[in-house]
C-alpha cells in the first residue's frame, strides 16, 4: 500500500477589504486591497496589519 501525501497547508482569506476612495496614487496602484484572514496565526498582529494599511491611505492622510 502507498503512503499517503501529506496536504499541503493551504489557506484562503474569508474576504478582502477595498478603500472605498479607489485611487490610482495610492500604494503605488494597489488601491488599498487587504485580505482577511479567519483565523490568522497571530490575531492582534494581523489587526495591526489591517490598521496599517488604512492609517497609510495617501487619500485618508489628505483627507484629515
Amino acid at each position: 500500500m502507498m503512503a499517503r501525501v501529506s496536504h499541503p497547508k493551504k489557506s484562503h482569506a474569508w474576504g478582502k477589504m477595498y478603500c472605498p476612495y479607489n485611487d490610482e496614487t495610492c500604494r503605488c496602484g494597489e488601491f488599498c486591497i487587504a485580505s482577511v484572514w479567519s483565523t490568522p496565526k497571530n490575531p492582534g498582529s494581523h489587526a495591526k496589519a489591517l490598521r496599517r494599511v488604512v492609517d497609510n491611505c495617501a487619500r485618508n492622510k489628505r483627507q484629515h
